[in-house]
């Protein structure tokens, strides 16, 4: 993967982690990572295989980490934002607000993710072998990963495990019993604070640095609803860190590592083990899973209306379905998108091997939530920072209107248009108190039901059955 030097060593991780699925009860071979790490050089491929790991596999391997590559499903097609195309199958599940504790994309995507905390553990278990220069940022970074993880799946599933530690054969009741939601945050928060201590930010996008710590545990604190003003400086400390929005909004997708990003999932074109292939299924009979995360009538009414008034990102976020034109496809993410090409959509490669970059955190993102942290809470501000963060954003989508007061209804729907089909969506309603309303009438006006039990995933059944009963599941499924 992209800016990570150490993958010559990571055949001897692959050995050791694609034979362990995480939360199974009783592991029959455990290897120690006492025994198994005697230099620095070794830990480093450990931390190379954490990245690996966040990446996943472009295969369907029952036995693959595939969190990122499918994320979408359990968010953004949570929301009034996407759907599935056919309606079919359990892709459909998201769509009505029906999803089933059986759900495989589930289940999928909680052991992946629970399996990236197991690397980042075993960097952290095995950091004496580190120099005392590089000890602090080697922690740090493997605490970064773990705090990322930990903040999707608490906030897809509510209290879970909490996994600090390389578990043995005798942890079941670690890897099974659930912790509030509370002390899963302190971890977080601890995990991000060591971030922000002792990272920098010189070792490129695709790794952790300090400015994403910093923009992370800000998005933590707003999240909590808490410390409004520490993540207002954290998020100013980012602003001022050399980080700017590109001036051509499609240079964010299409022209990586850009100015703008400040934290991405790394991907490499035209490699099975390095490419994704999520920006191919979004597309028309392309891919393994065709026609998934399409835009819903909602957002795309949304996103039209804004473009009629001079909006350009629009025209990067969707198009007509080639094919069926009433139907509507995202595009932020074309498989090795082409802006050269005439309508800045096309694509030359094997879009089931792309290579474009999952963009975790980027700047437009820290200057919308620095409006937010300025708002702490209430329903609107006129303070000249926030509306200085806010006019930026919108100067570059060429709505250059000056805007004297912002709304939290405003900054709701600044966020959708500016970060749409970026996995936002269903986060901000929860966020800013909205999720129950919109989500409700969005789910009234489409035939189907939505209630707060559906603010929460079912855990995995197939979780539930290894945990011998310990593992309960969430209200309502």
């Amino acid at each position: 993967m992209k800016n990570i030097k150490y993958i010559k060593f990571l055949f001897l991780f692959t050995i050791f982690f694609t034979c362990e699925d995480f939360l199974e009860p009783a592991p029959t071979s455990v290897v120690s990572s006492a025994d198994f790490f005697t230099n620095e050089d070794q830990l480093l491929a450990a931390i190379a295989n954490m990245y690996d790991g966040l990446q996943g596999a472009n295969d369907t391997s029952s036995n693959s980490n595939h969190a990122t590559q499918i994320e979408f499903y359990v968010t953004e097609m949570r929301s009034d934002n996407t759907r599935s195309k056919s309606g079919e199958g359990e892709a459909a599940q998201f769509d009505d607000f029906n999803v089933q504790p059986t759900n495989g994309l589930v289940a999928d995507h909680y052991r992946s993710f629970f399996n990236v905390i197991f690397r980042a553990n075993t960097v952290l278990a095995n950091l004496g072998v580190a120099s005392d220069e590089n000890r602090p940022k080697f922690e740090a970074e493997a605490k970064f990963i773990r705090a990322y993880v930990y903040f999707n799946l608490v906030r897809l599933y509510g209290d879970l495990p909490l996994v600090d530690r390389v578990i043995g054969i005798d942890d079941t009741d670690i890897s099974y019993t659930r912790r509030p939601t509370a002390d899963i945050y302190d971890l977080i928060v601890s995990d991000l604070l060591a971030g922000v201590e002792n990272l920098d930010n010189s070792n490129g996008r695709n790794r952790a640095s300090k400015a994403a710590a910093q923009a992370l545990l800000a998005k933590v604190y707003l999240t909590r609803g808490q410390n409004y003003l520490d993540a207002q400086n954290l998020l100013e400390d980012v602003m001022n860190s050399g980080y700017m929005l590109e001036p051509n909004y499609e240079d964010v997708f299409f022209n990586e590592d850009n100015s703008e990003v400040i934290f991405a999932i790394g991907y490499q074109s035209g490699q099975a083990a390095d490419s994704q292939n999520f920006s191919a299924e979004w597309l028309n009979g392309v891919g393994r899973t065709v026609g998934v995360n399409y835009v819903t009538d909602d957002a795309k009414a949304v996103m039209l209306e804004s473009e009629s008034a001079g909006d350009i990102r629009t025209g990067v976020s969707m198009r007509e379905d080639l094919i069926q034109p009433t139907q509507t496809q995202v595009t932020k993410y074309l498989p090795d998108g082409d802006p050269g090409g005439a309508d800045g959509k096309t694509f030359t490669f094997d879009a089931r091997l792309a290579g474009n970059d999952w963009i975790v955190l980027r700047y437009s993102d820290v200057l919308l939530m620095h409006v937010e942290a300025i708002m702490a809470g209430g329903q609107e501000t006129n303070a000249a920072s926030a509306l200085s963060s806010f006019q930026a954003v919108r100067d570059r989508a060429g709505l250059t209107d000056a805007v004297t007061n912002i709304t939290k209804d405003e900054l709701l729907l600044e966020r959708r248009i500016e970060l749409a089909f970026e996995n936002q969506r269903l986060y901000d309603l929860v966020r800013f108190g909205k999720a129950i309303e919109v989500l409700g009438a969005f789910a009234l006006a489409n035939g189907t039901n939505f209630s707060s039990n559906d603010l929460l995933l079912p855990f995995p059944q197939s979780e539930i059955g290894l945990s011998n009963g310990l593992l309960n599941q969430n209200p309502g499924y």
